[in-house]
C-alpha cells in the first residue's frame, strides 16, 4: 500500500499539526510505503518572503526527522525538487471543471477571512491532485477539513481516465482518524496559526507556558466543582493522557479546591514530557544543515524516478510524444 502525506512549511509547528497529521504520518511508515513531502509550492499561496520560506522548509525538515521520519524507510523530499508535479498539474487542469473548484470549502473559507483571491489559491486542489496522482497513491491520511480535496482528486482522476478510456490513475482513499481529526486551540476553535490560538510543539518553555496559561475557560471559582466535558484544557489533555490519567483528572475537576490554573499546569507538564525525548535529535539536525539537505536530496531522487516514469506514460497517452 502506498501512502502520501504533505505539509506546508509555514513556520513553527504546533501540537495541532502534530496530532492532526505529523504523528499519523510518522506512524504510517509501518503501514505501507510512505511518500512524505514539504509542500513548498503550496506555501507560495501565503508566504511571499524568500528567507521565511527557506527557514520554514529547513525547520519543518528538522522537525520531521527529529520526530522519527526515516529517509531509508520512506521517501521524504521537498515538493519543488520534483518538477514533474507542475507538468501534471497543468495537464489535470484541463480535466477540472470550474464548478468543482468553486465548491472548494478551503478556498471559500480563506477568502471569507480576507485572504486575497488569486489563481494559485483557487487551483490549489488541482496541484494537490497532482501531488497524489503522480505517485499512484492508495491512501491519503487527512484531517476532516481536507477530505473534500481527496474527493476532488478522485473526481479529477475519473475525468482524466474517462477522457482517455484508460485507468491510468489510481483513485485514492482518504483516511481520517476521527479521534484527533480536529485539535482544539486555546480558544476552543480549531488550532490554527491564522486564528492565533496555537500551542507550539518545540517552542521555548516560557512561550509554551504562556500559550497554555492563555487557554480560555469559564469563570468558576476554586471552591466550585468544574465541568470537564466541554473544557478546552481537558480536550487537550485527552491527546496526552491515558484512560487512567483522564479518570483521575475528571475527579479533580469534580472536586472543589483546584482552579483551572492547576489543570493548565498539569497539561503543560504532559506537553513537556511528551516532546522532551525529541529535543536532542532536533538540536543535532539544526546544527547539521548539510546533512538535512542531503537527506532531502536523496528523497527527491527517489520520488523523481517514480514521477518521471509516470509522466512518460501520461505523455504517451495524451499525445505529447512525437
Amino acid at each position: 500500500m502506498r501512502i502520501l502525506s504533505g505539509i506546508q512549511p509555514s513556520g513553527t509547528i504546533h501540537i495541532g499539526n502534530y496530532f492532526g497529521m505529523i504523528k499519523k504520518m510518522i506512524e504510517s511508515q509501518n503501514d505501507g510505503e510512505l511518500f512524505a513531502f514539504l509542500a513548498s509550492y503550496h506555501a507560495l499561496t501565503s508566504v511571499k518572503d524568500k528567507e521565511a520560506l527557506q527557514n520554514n522548509m529547513f525547520e519543518a525538515a528538522v522537525n520531521f526527522l527529529a520526530l522519527g521520519m526515516d529517509p531509508e524507510k520512506s521517501t521524504f523530499w521537498v515538493q519543488h525538487d520534483v518538477k514533474e508535479v507542475l507538468e501534471l498539474y497543468w495537464i489535470l487542469s484541463n480535466h477540472t471543471s470550474m464548478g468543482l473548484l468553486e465548491r472548494a470549502h478551503s478556498y471559500k473559507d480563506k477568502t471569507s477571512r480576507g485572504i486575497q483571491a488569486n489563481h494559485g489559491l483557487f487551483s490549489y486542489p488541482v496541484l494537490m491532485a497532482a501531488d497524489i496522482l503522480l505517485y499512484d497513491v492508495d491512501v491519503v491520511p487527512v484531517g476532516k477539513d481536507q477530505i473534500q480535496h481527496v474527493e476532488m482528486t478522485r473526481d479529477i482522476a475519473n475525468s482524466f481516465n474517462h477522457a482517455y478510456d484508460k485507468e491510468i490513475f489510481i483513485l485514492p482513499k482518504a483516511k481520517v482518524d476521527e479521534i484527533v481529526a480536529t485539535v482544539p486551540g486555546t480558544d476552543g476553535a480549531k488550532m490554527s496559526k491564522s486564528y492565533g490560538n496555537t500551542i507550539d510543539m518545540f517552542g521555548s518553555k516560557k512561550k509554551v507556558k504562556k500559550q497554555v496559561m492563555g487557554i480560555v475557560t469559564d469563570s468558576k471559582e476554586l471552591d466550585e466543582p468544574k465541568e470537564w466535558e466541554n473544557c478546552n484544557i481537558y480536550k487537550l489533555c485527552e491527546l496526552f493522557m491515558n484512560e487512567d490519567e483522564l479518570k483521575d483528572l475528571q475527579k479533580r475537576y469534580e472536586t472543589p479546591g483546584e482552579g483551572y490554573g492547576h489543570f493548565k499546569l498539569t497539561l503543560l507538564d504532559k506537553i513537556n514530557e511528551h516532546f522532551e525525548p525529541y529535543l536532542e535529535k532536533r538540536e543535532y539536525y539544526l546544527n547539521n544543515k548539510d546533512e538535512v539537505k542531503d537527506i532531502l536530496a536523496f528523497g527527491a531522487n527517489k520520488a523523481r524516478k517514480i514521477a518521471q516514469a509516470k509522466m512518460e506514460q501520461i505523455r504517451e497517452l495524451i499525445g505529447l510524444k512525437i
